[in-house]
């Protein structure tokens, strides 16, 4: 235990020193940024091998990113962008690439090539109050995916309207075609609402149809994703949706938040609860709990953790 204390210290006092120094001015061409989450979970997989408590790097990343002007109206972009698990150093995949593309931008909207996050997983934006964490849609959702060998294009908005579409390239084995149709902004700072639809044919094996909404009523945020999936040779067909709420209070945001899915080998369901606590400016403490109920293992799921963020 004293162990693990030490190494969550010395992974706070690095995030810190790294913050002061991203906090000059970084150039266009060259932004270097990253996000640190760790926290002690416990876990209870209610598979007969017992309860196991463990410090956990939840999606831990760095990453740069930039922009070089190639005329008035013309831009080079470009992100290279990896996830860190600080938990694990004898681990394989210690280092594990997310999204990173080239591309260019204009008034045409915006083209890049390379691995990126389909349309449909960006779909659902700022929606999912628990990602990275066990109460995470993934974990019951397909469509959450990351392609390699891709084209993304992104329109330029129309109001508050955006079409967005990824193609993944057919000597892919995993090759499919990710389209979505969005209004608003999915943070809801320039919008009072934002809803989107969107649709995966053949990507990661799987047809999806999802749709999202999001809305504040006062100062409490209210979120609904409904989503249809099978596979692409029509088997496994299951629908479901997520419901969620967040509310914050002075430096604290209250979280819920329900997955339900209704596979033909019986449904499979989660809920969390959880807590934010904004102790700095790019630093939060957290606390959450997730149930996770999958009939078709007959097994009813525990996980809780406590932890830190810290994002430079």
């Amino acid at each position: 235990m004293r162990t693990m204390m030490s190494r969550v210290i010395m992974l706070m006092g690095c995030g810190l020193m790294m913050s002061a120094t991203a906090a000059a001015e970084q150039p266009t061409w060259l932004q270097v940024y990253g996000r640190i989450t760790m926290g002690m979970q416990y876990s209870d997989l209610d598979d007969g091998t017992g309860s196991d408590t463990s410090l956990t790097s939840y999606a831990s990343r760095i990453g740069a990113q930039g922009s070089f002007a190639l005329g008035e109206e013309l831009e080079l972009i470009y992100q290279m962008e990896w996830e860190v698990d600080l938990d694990d150093l004898k681990d394989s995949h210690v280092i594990t690439p997310r999204n990173q593309y080239l591309g260019i931008k204009g008034n045409f909207g915006e083209f890049s090539v390379g691995r990126r996050d389909t349309a449909v997983k960006m779909l659902q934006g700022a929606f999912d109050q628990f990602s990275d964490f066990e109460g995470d849609i993934k974990h019951l959702f397909a469509g959450k995916n990351r392609m390699n060998d891709t084209f993304n294009y992104f329109s330029p908005k129309l109001g508050q309207w955006q079409v967005a579409a990824s193609y993944t390239l057919e000597n892919n084995a995993d090759n499919g075609v990710s389209m979505t149709v969005t209004y608003g902004d999915s943070k809801l700072n320039d919008s009072e609402y934002y809803v989107g639809v969107g649709v995966d044919d053949a990507v990661k094996g799987k047809n999806i149809v999802r749709a999202v909404a999001l809305t504040k009523v006062g100062t409490t945020q209210l979120g609904m994703l409904w989503q249809d999936q099978e596979n692409i040779d029509g088997t496994e067909q299951a629908d479901g949706f997520a419901l969620n709420v967040a509310q914050p209070w002075r430096k604290f945001k209250f979280l819920l938040q329900y997955n339900h899915m209704d596979y033909s080998s019986g449904k499979r369901s989660s809920w969390s609860g959880g807590i934010d606590y904004q102790w700095l400016d790019k630093t939060k403490l957290y606390a959450w709990y997730t149930q996770r109920d999958l009939d078709y293992i007959d097994a009813q799921q525990h996980f809780t953790a406590i932890g830190i963020e810290h994002r430079f």
